[in-house]
């Protein structure tokens, strides 16, 4: 039987041991299983100093040209028990340059319409946010979504070409999950 293998694996010039076969073939098997699973992100939780602890959540988004976005979703809470809900946007350096005087604006594909105010100059009070970064406040929006219903996000920007960006189901409800109390 071992003969066999051998010669049927060395069929060509080339004599592959049976060990090395067997291993390709089971790293492939585990390259097409690996690709074909959805990739889920993870509410990470960081304690930024005493009693004031941060949770993200980070989300790869497409663009209507099929650029790729971050979304880091936010929350906030501070030491009296207050919290933030943001939801910050970065294009690619050389990408787009966002209009930070206009509204996010969060359309379900039922054409229910909502706004987020931007709130990119509280990101940093030392320094300039870059032109391809905005952060905008989706806590009173994301309670007003069902998480079954896809989303469009659209980024106003200043050279007046808005960019829409497709939101899964999945990455609603794990915002949504962020920002429960």
């Amino acid at each position: 039987m071992r003969t066999f293998m051998i010669n049927l694996i060395s069929f060509n010039r080339f004599k592959i041991s049976p060990w090395r076969w067997l291993l390709t073939v089971c790293f492939c098997g585990l390259l097409l299983v690996g690709n074909s699973l959805p990739a889920f992100a993870v509410v990470t939780q960081i304690e930024e100093y005493p009693g004031q602890m941060l949770y993200q959540s980070r989300q790869s988004l497409q663009d209507q040209a099929g650029k790729t976005w971050q979304a880091i979703a936010f929350k906030r809470v501070h030491p009296e028990g207050s919290a933030i809900v943001s939801l910050r946007l970065i294009s690619f350096p050389g990408g787009a340059a966002l209009d930070r005087t206009q509204p996010l604006t969060l359309t379900t594909s039922l054409g229910q319409t909502l706004t987020a105010k931007d709130i990119s100059s509280d990101i940093s009070q030392d320094t300039a946010t870059p032109a391809n970064v905005g952060e905008y406040d989706i806590k009173l929006a994301l309670s007003q979504l069902q998480a079954e219903i896809p989303l469009q996000l659209t980024v106003p920007t200043l050279d007046g070409k808005a960019v829409r960006l497709s939101v899964p189901t999945a990455a609603i409800q794990e915002w949504q999950t962020l920002a429960s109390p």
